[in-house]
């Protein structure tokens, strides 16, 4: 069953086409990774897909209703904002706004969600601490915790990793494979293209306005790609614990 399905499809600004002639479909149980040089088009994508930017072609996630769509997808933007002081655990029932209707309070289906996304994102001790009294790294784990909230087919999140520590982009990453195995997707940027190895499924290269390569990670990471796309060279080694990738220099 396909979660998300672009066909066609363009993101035009002024009169510059960001993206064209984009075909994508992501199916349950991926992982699947965004890569690209900056300024690439890896966030219009993701926007332009949720209906959030004007769009040619088809994407199925904006074809559905708003509500519908709250329901099928969770969106973690890249910028980080928490408007409000409110506890952790209250910003994380946020999640859970789709599935509630017009005054309706949480249940205990909604709770018992909530408490599955701090734990995953190791916030347990921090529920009753104020959301904007957090550092950089521990308010970007409690936005993530929100999107997992949300408990939808799909999670698509823009360079989540970003500002967290090591352990935890690590961890984050592997949140993201287990919801894989119980049959979620999710569509994640990254820049760290050591981590997309190692823990997406699939990488999808954005470049030139459309799709320069779709496929596993050894499949993907050619040096021929990595010289084209993103001017480096890199150590590309498969072993027992999955693909090693390291950097090794700019090629001019």
């Amino acid at each position: 069953m396909s979660l998300l399905t672009l066909t066609n499809f363009g993101v035009r600004r002024g009169p510059c086409d960001i993206l064209r002639g984009i075909d994508l479909s992501v199916g349950a149980g991926e992982v699947v990774g965004i890569i690209g040089p900056n300024g690439a088009g890896k966030t219009t994508l993701m926007r332009g897909a949720l209906g959030l930017l004007a769009s040619t072609g088809r994407s199925s996630l904006a074809d559905l209703d708003p509500r519908v769509r709250g329901r099928a997808v969770s969106w973690l933007p890249q910028a980080r904002e928490i408007a409000w002081p409110m506890s952790v655990e209250r910003l994380v029932m946020l999640g859970r706004t789709p599935h509630l209707g017009a005054g309706q309070r949480a249940s205990a289906e909604d709770t018992a969600a909530v408490e599955r996304a701090l734990q995953r994102m190791d916030l347990g001790g921090f529920r009753n601490r104020t959301a904007t009294q957090l550092s950089g790294g521990e308010q970007a784990r409690a936005l993530i915790a929100r999107a997992l909230a949300q408990e939808t087919p799909l999670l698509m999140a823009d360079e989540p990793i970003a500002g967290l520590d090591p352990a935890h982009q690590i961890a984050t990453m592997q949140t993201f494979a287990s919801l894989a195995d119980e049959g979620h997707s999710v569509i994640v940027s990254l820049h760290d293209l050591g981590l997309a190895a190692r823990h997406c499924t699939r990488m999808v290269v954005i470049g030139g306005g459309g799709i320069v390569a779709d496929g596993t990670p050894r499949a993907v990471l050619t040096p021929e790609l990595l010289r084209e796309t993103f001017g480096i060279s890199a150590y590309v080694q498969d072993t027992p614990e999955g693909i090693v990738f390291q950097a090794m220099g700019v090629v001019a």
